[in-house]
């Protein structure tokens, strides 16, 4: 029974080893539905154009760090091997080995062995499994033999004294190792046994490695064993006992210090060989798949495995390492501490301690926990949803029910803590006893963040809405809490950020920086910071030269040099979808940065900086096609455009990239940019990388992308065509309107001259008839003034005459009669009124010939008037004399003074002329 529970116990104890987690270098994985190729990878070489290469099934895979290639040979058989050399890719496969070459973005592969003959007889199912150089010579190594490529091109088969696994090149020398025989010495095309080595007897090698002048034999099931050319020794190590079980596929040594090996079983190990301690990469922390087929170096120091299932990549070379808790047993870290061999959590389901591998809830702890002050002295103090709790490396302790303690800040200036919560500010004059504390008499607002500057005074940023700032006593009793924000009348003053740096307060409202004039008492935009870290969603303090800001959900590390910001970026694939958003937080330990994350944390080293990119490649892809000068880009197509490093890891740079001649830096995901919609003409893109504060060209890329086909010369000569025909039947039918408009108008001038003629026509006879009409009128006022005229002076005679015959015959004497008939001839005479009313109506019934003739000759007076209009009334001047009551000769000179006024001569008849006025 006791056996049993021991057994159990043991048991236990490995699988929580195993389920442990450590503090990892970052890996990358590669699935089949990435590369969409088969599962085993078996052999990983890179080649100088830095890309990797993988023998993966029945495919050979590229991959450049940004896009996968896919190839097979032509008898589709699978690839075994393959062995970088200058610009070829050298493969082995089943009766079958070559190299393949890249032409123009395709690899294009030759054939060493088909047609000579190799693989017949015992040689048929040879399978190329390794390939490796030798001096002058390569040699593609199947189980049975070895086929040896000289300088010459010729080819020479030599077969292994027993079945090998694979050969090994060590001094200068090629030892074969058997499966069971042991290991061979090549010497030129025979072999001799190294006797000194009996441990291989019986023994599936897969490693034969030297370092620091030690030879490293690594078996299948056996572990590793340790010694020179005189003999070899069972590598008496905690790693070796484990990787005796783990089943040993490969092995290389990183440097003189780092060995790792790829085991069947439980993925890879990376050991310290002066040290022995060990570290397991596997399917149960990093690795896609446990069975380690194959690995490489890259040139950056960094691993590549070849997977029964796929491909990773482990950046055992960068500044960043990975711990994480895929289990989700430690949930979110919200805040960590550094215990002497491990680690202590704040996260959302307890407080967690992991040492020796192993991670354990602290008894106690259970629910959020926010805060791990490190007081200095192994205690650490516990900001927790359930209150405040003390910890002193073994036992957690609850010191209060102060809960929610988001943050503790040490105040040097007057000594004491203070620690946010839920429910307000407390601090703790000791912080021995928490028991014992102060509530500051403030709101019990949500405090999440506080920062001093001066003694008596702390800044304030309420978890929701709002900056204060807290004035208190040397006792801590409040004497002044100011609503800043509100105060500044800035209304949009959600989730404020503060940041203290090198003795300054900087605060972040509402994507705008300010500093506070304390003389003035307002909050006051800050240049510097406004110029340099606009649009960031949070910044999160170092120390005193260094800090974090989160832009576009990137992290950068801010270094302060003199006047400037120095920027570097750490790569989003450390952290892609694991930061908690307003709850990151730094913790530093001499130069390594310890970063909190939803499962974990990661470290960064900020003395290890990138190597500097010696140049990149671009390749520009149209229609799945390598862009070359003989390619014709369509307009308004898209074109893929991968930007190519030298480094696949850490020191892969930060790539910006700017679009004809523009200046926005854009970044560049993941090494490859889309184009969409481009123009048509030249297109020029420059490369960036990012050094400090500035960017720095590193390639340019140009292409031309053809005028779309409604601009194409053809298009162009149709248009002209076109426009030709349109100008010619404009022509014509302009010519035609024109001759029908001239008839038109010859026409209708016709018309209007005959229609204008009518009118002529109709208006003379219109106007004769007017004229006739007023004449007739004139004369008929004439006559009728003449009748009137002749009427007055025969009535007048007439009565005269009657009175004259009535004196006749009265018995009248001759004096009296003489007298009567003078009285009668004296009244029968016209009166001066008579003669006024008779001129009156001769003037009015002639009123517009007056006009007119007055209007003519102006200097005519009444009398000559009076002459004008008897003439007009052709009256003889004997008939004119009594109407204007002067002698006969009297109107005969008046007629001749109004010739003269009138200036016309004697032939001229004046009763005519009169008329004609």
């Amino acid at each position: 029974m006791f056996l049993k529970k021991f057994f159990l116990l043991l048991i236990s104890l490995f699988c929580a080893g195993l389920s442990a987690q450590e503090l990892l270098p970052f890996v990358q994985n590669y699935t089949k539905s990435d590369y969409t190729g088969d599962n085993q990878v078996w052999n990983v070489t890179q080649g100088a154009d830095k890309a990797m290469y993988f023998a993966n099934g029945h495919y050979l895979l590229r991959y450049n760090g940004v896009q996968w290639e896919k190839y097979s040979l032509p008898n589709k058989t699978i690839i075994r091997s393959v062995f970088a050399e200058g610009d070829r890719i050298y493969s082995g496969s089943y009766r079958e080995f070559g190299y393949w070459q890249r032409i123009n973005g395709i690899m294009h592969y030759t054939s060493l062995s088909v047609g000579k003959g190799f693989f017949s007889g015992e040689a048929d199912n040879d399978e190329i499994w390794k390939i490796f150089r030798k001096g002058d010579k390569l040699y593609f190594q199947s189980f049975n033999a070895v086929y040896i490529l000289n300088n010459k091109k010729a080819i020479e088969r030599v077969k292994f004294p027993s079945q090998v696994s694979y050969c090994y090149v060590i001094n200068d020398i090629i030892y074969a190792a058997t499966v069971k025989n042991g290991v061979y010495a090549m010497e030129g095309t025979s072999f001799r046994k190294v006797e000194n080595w009996d441990v291989a007897e019986d023994n599936v090698i897969h490693g034969l490695l030297k370092n620091k002048g030690q030879i490293y034999l690594f078996t299948n099931t056996n572990g590793i064993y340790k010694g020179d050319e005189k003999g070899l020794t069972y590598w008496d190590t905690p790693c070796n006992n484990r990787l005796k079980s783990e089943m040993i596929h490969n092995a290389l040594f990183v440097n003189d210090s780092v060995l790792v090996v790829g085991t069947a079983r439980q993925g890879l190990y990376t050991v310290n060989v002066n040290t022995g301690v060990y570290k397991n990469i596997s399917r149960q922390n990093r690795l896609n798949n446990n069975a380690v087929l194959s690995l490489t170096l890259d040139s950056e120091k960094d691993l590549w495995l070849g997977l029964d299932n796929g491909i990773s990549h482990i950046e055992i070379s960068s500044p960043v390492s990975i711990f994480s808790d895929n289990a989700g047993t430690l949930g979110s870290v919200y805040s960590m501490a550094i215990l002497p061999n491990g680690y202590l959590f704040a996260s959302n389901h307890g407080v967690f301690r992991y040492d020796d591998k192993l991670l354990k809830a602290v008894e106690g702890s259970s629910g959020q926990a926010w805060e791990i002050y490190d007081d200095g002295a192994d205690n650490y103090i516990i900001g927790h949803n359930d209150g405040t709790f003390l910890y002193n490396g073994k036992v957690l302790q609850k010191s209060n029910t102060v809960s929610g303690g988001w943050r503790i800040m040490k105040s040097n200036l007057d000594n004491c803590l203070f620690e946010t919560t839920y429910s307000g500010i407390v601090a703790y004059k000791n912080s021995s006893d928490l028991s014992n504390y102060i509530r500051l008499d403030v709101s019990t607002r949500p405090y999440k963040n506080i920062v001093q500057v001066k003694p008596g005074e702390l800044w304030a940023a309420d978890n929701n809405k709002g900056l204060y700032r807290i004035l208190y006593t040397d006792d801590l009793k409040v004497s002044s809490l100011t609503n800043i924000t509100e105060k500044n009348k800035i209304d949009n003053d959600f989730g404020v950020r503060l940041f203290r740096f090198r003795n300054e307060i900087f605060f972040l409202i509402n994507n705008r920086w300010y500093t506070y004039n304390s003389i003035s008492e307002t909050l006051e935009n800050s240049d510097i910071f406004n110029t340099n870290f606009s649009n960031v969603s949070d910044i999160i303090p170092v120390d005193d030269n260094n800090f974090i800001v989160m832009k576009e959900n990137l992290l950068y590390l801010i270094n302060r040099t003199g006047s400037e910001f120095i920027w570097r970026l750490l790569p989003e694939k450390y952290y892609m979808g694991k930061l908690i958003t307003e709850d990151t937080r730094v913790f530093k330990q001499n130069d390594v940065l310890y970063i909190n994350l939803d499962d974990g944390f990661f470290t960064f080293n900020i003395n290890q900086v990138k190597k500097k990119p010696s140049g990149t490649t671009i390749e520009a892809y149209y229609d799945n096609h390598l862009i070359d000068e003989s390619t014709v880009i369509k307009y308004n197509r898209s074109i893929v455009i991968n930007i190519i490093s030298e480094y696949l890891g850490y020191n892969r740079p930060d790539l910006f990239y700017t679009l004809n001649d523009s200046q926005d830096f854009i970044p560049v995901k993941n090494g490859s940019l889309v184009l969409n919609n481009l123009g048509s003409g030249t297109q020029n893109i420059e490369i960036y990388s990012r050094e400090g504060h500035d960017f720095v060209k590193i390639n340019s890329y140009s292409f031309t992308v053809e005028r779309p086909w409604y601009y194409s010369p053809w298009m162009i000569g149709v248009y002209v065509i076109i426009v030709f025909v349109i100008l010619f039947f404009y022509y014509r039918w302009n010519k035609l309107r024109y001759i029908q408009k001239i008839k038109l108008n010859e026409e209708e001038l016709k018309h209007k001259r005959q229609i204008m003629k009518l009118e002529m026509e109709a208006e003379m006879k219109l106007q004769q008839q007017e004229y006739e009409k007023h004449r007739l009128e004139m004369e008929v006022q004439s006559k009728a003034s003449e009748v009137a005229g002749k009427s007055l002076s025969i009535a007048k005679h007439s009565e005269m005459i009657e009175n004259i015959q009535e004196v006749l015959n009265s018995d009248v004497k001759n004096d009296q009669l003489k007298t009567k008939i003078k009285k009668i001839i004296k009244t029968s005479s016209i009166s001066k009124n008579e003669w006024q009313s008779f001129e009156k109506n001769l003037m009015k019934s002639h009123e517009e010939f007056v006009e007119r003739l007055t209007a003519k000759y102006p200097e005519l007076t009444s009398k000559d008037i009076k002459l004008c209009i008897y003439l007009r009334m052709n009256l003889s001047s004997k008939e004119i004399a009594p109407l204007m009551n002067i002698s006969f000769r009297g109107v005969e000179l008046h007629r001749y003074r109004l010739r003269k006024k009138l200036d016309i001569t004697t032939e001229d008849n004046l009763s005519k002329f009169m008329f004609n006025i």
